[in-house]
């Protein structure tokens, strides 16, 4: 299998490149590589998102389950991700895109179908664990795959893209969970044809993946000869390289020492611990607003559609603002509102309304996770050190998904007074901890901005992957060498002219 990329090939020569070239390589590159990213995502988070309309339609009921154990069994799928994430970290490097992904989207589908088969609290377990374990890559997998095809410019909207699936998602998980909860069959209950439909949807997409997917832009199909280098020469500017297949240790041991890394890690635990309130209980909190079973579908339509409207629209600020941490602040105060409505309001008829609209509010939290993660990957460089803290933010994701369903008591329904609580309180911290880093970010910038000074490059440099259109580097600043680091493998602390975005 061929390495990605030769930097002493691709890249290792500058290749004249205009914003026409640019804007063509990127019109090629969606249609075959973020097409893919968007589909294979959406069954991720449909073949997820699909339990609580379990729930809905009596699973509880025909497992036999009882007490905390749905919430576990809720839990068990970022368990599982959370103890396979060292080896993510390590696979995502190794392993050629074009093998891991079909490779996991196979696997959690075979586990999805599985669950149809289920019958008891231990079953289930064991089904949801193999979900998790084939899922735990993706996120990770699709962020460094987003940051090695585009600009940095050009990865808020796409990652957005695919990761705004989780609202088409739930609107196509709440359509399929009325349309097939209305079939009546004598062999199998509404929730098992819910879970047996999206699982054989996933196994027969994964052929359809390996088929069109290709490993990195040397091998890439859909480009002419002509086209790869000028392909690499575009993401020059990032500095953060187009991959590597070698597993540094290095890069581990700096992951390890950042302050940066721990604040990621608290901002991805933060914002998960309250997505678990709409992902695995937003169809049993509708419930409890006294609706039947399959107006509760329904009305969780809207939400998903808030989801896309929110993910989109805050990645189209960020990128126009090239702001993030002032654009995550702005989305969580209406997230913190809708708590606290559905905290004080009392679950009495009259309202509803308002009851509703507080859960709805919760869709602008969706806005958060795909700038995080944006934001994780235009500041990391470097293959290994980029799927590791990729990884260790799945990891702190599952973590978050793991706390937030056991917030939520079932002797607590239908308020889970006690879970709300605690997530007003955990969205406050999160606040703080994105200030945090923002603040980090800029003193990180000064310390770069010395060592250029001492290895005698200019201070200050225009950060041409954060325009809106292709530019490359000034022929002042090319007659001092910069720009030869980008296709190294570098991380940004080895690279004095990484320059952080806030």
């Amino acid at each position: 299998m061929e390495d990605i990329p030769k930097p002493t090939r691709l890249g290792e020569e500058r290749v004249p490149l205009t914003e026409e070239d640019s804007r063509r390589i990127r019109h090629k590159t969606d249609r075959v590589i973020l097409a893919l990213l968007v589909w294979v995502y959406f069954l991720q988070i449909l073949d997820k998102s699909v339990l609580g309309y379990g729930a809905t339609f009596g699973l509880e009921t025909d497992t036999g389950l009882t007490g905390n154990e749905y919430s576990l069994v809720g839990s068990m799928a970022p368990i599982a991700q959370l103890a396979w994430q060292p080896f993510s970290s390590f696979l995502i490097v190794k392993v050629p895109p074009r093998i891991l992904m079909p490779t996991l989207c196979l696997g959690w589908g075979i586990a999805q179908a599985c669950m149809a088969a289920c019958h008891n609290f231990g079953s289930l377990l064991a089904a949801r664990f193999f979900l998790g374990l084939f899922e735990a890559g993706c996120l990770p997998l699709f962020s460094i795959i987003t940051s090695q095809w585009y600009r940095r410019a050009e990865q808020p909207l796409r990652i957005a893209a695919w990761y705004s699936t989780n609202g088409l998602a739930t609107i196509v998980a709440a359509a399929l969970s009325y349309g097939l909860g209305h079939i009546h069959s004598t062999l199998l209950r509404e929730w098992q044809i819910i879970f047996l439909f999206v699982g054989l949807v996933t196994i027969v997409s994964s052929p359809i993946v390996y088929w069109k997917l290709d490993n990195d832009i040397p091998s890439a199909r859909f480009l002419t000869e002509e086209e790869k280098p000028k392909a690499v020469e575009r993401l020059r500017a990032n500095q953060t390289g187009t991959g590597s297949r070698e597993f540094k240790m290095q890069h581990l041991v700096e992951v390890a020492l950042e302050p940066k890394s721990y604040l990621w890690i608290g901002m991805s635990l933060t914002l998960n611990v309250g997505a678990s309130v709409s992902n695995t209980f937003g169809p049993l909190i509708l419930d409890g607003l006294g609706y039947d079973k399959y107006l509760t579908s329904l009305l969780n339509m809207p939400f998903g559609a808030l989801q896309i409207i929110v993910i989109l629209l805050s990645s189209y600020l960020a990128q126009r603002a090239r702001r993030k941490a002032i654009i995550l602040v702005a989305f969580i105060l209406p997230v913190v509102a809708g708590l606290a409505m559905l905290y004080a309001l009392p679950r009495t008829s009259n309202v509803q309304g308002g009851l509703l609209a507080g859960y709805y509010l919760l869709a602008f939290l969706f806005g958060g996770n795909p700038l995080i993660v944006t934001w994780i990957v235009g500041n990391t460089a470097g293959s290994t050190k980029q799927s590791v803290i990729m990884s260790l933010y799945q990891a702190a994701s599952a973590a978050g998904n793991i706390v937030g369903p056991l917030l939520f008591a079932s002797k607590d329904a239908p308020t889970y007074h006690s879970g709300l609580r605690g997530c007003l309180g955990i969205f406050i911290a999160l606040a703080a901890i994105i200030l945090i880093q923002w603040a980090n970010l800029f003193v990180l910038n000064r310390f770069q901005e010395k060592r250029r000074v001492r290895n005698g490059k200019p201070a200050k440099l225009v950060d041409h992957s954060m325009q809106s259109e292709y530019h490359g580097f000034d022929e002042e600043v090319v007659d001092t060498h910069v720009g030869e680091n980008a296709f190294l493998d570098l991380t940004d602390r080895e690279n004095d002219e990484f320059v952080y975005i806030y």
